[in-house]
């Protein structure tokens, strides 16, 4: 499968002139509390060691650190994407006991030089999965 860019990314290609505007609009900060992930009611992860991700005007993103997933209900996926910012993007999809939430989970395995901080850390689509700070 053929690695697309992200829309976020795109959307802020198309509309500033440089990297290194985006570079200056990424921030990644420690996430307060405790982040509790469900997935069909499940809590497949628990995580005290949070990172918040803001990205301009978006929504603020919860990275979670590997260890404090259930790594075993994920299953990788062919589907990658790529960020000039962040780097190259894997998915992978959570098998719950009822269902399989395709694509439902993404990381940045290897991030680019200056977003190293997201290195070993899990990132959710808060539509298919529920990322609650409790």
């Amino acid at each position: 499968m053929l690695a697309q860019t992200s829309l976020a990314c795109q959307l802020y290609v198309w509309t500033h002139k440089s990297e290194h505007d985006m570079a200056d609009h990424i921030k990644i900060r420690q996430a307060p509390g405790t982040y509790v992930i469900r997935a069909d009611g499940a809590v497949i992860g628990e995580s005290s060691r949070a990172l918040e991700m803001t990205e301009g005007s978006h929504a603020p993103v919860i990275y979670v650190p590997r260890e404090d997933v259930a790594m075993a209900l994920l299953d990788a996926s062919a589907r990658t994407s790529t960020c000039p910012w962040k780097g190259q993007a894997s998915y992978y999809s959570i098998v719950t006991g009822a269902r399989v939430l395709k694509d439902a989970v993404w990381s940045y395995e290897a991030p680019i030089e200056g977003m190293d901080a997201i290195a070993g850390h899990l990132a959710f689509y808060t539509d298919k999965v529920k990322v609650v700070r409790s």
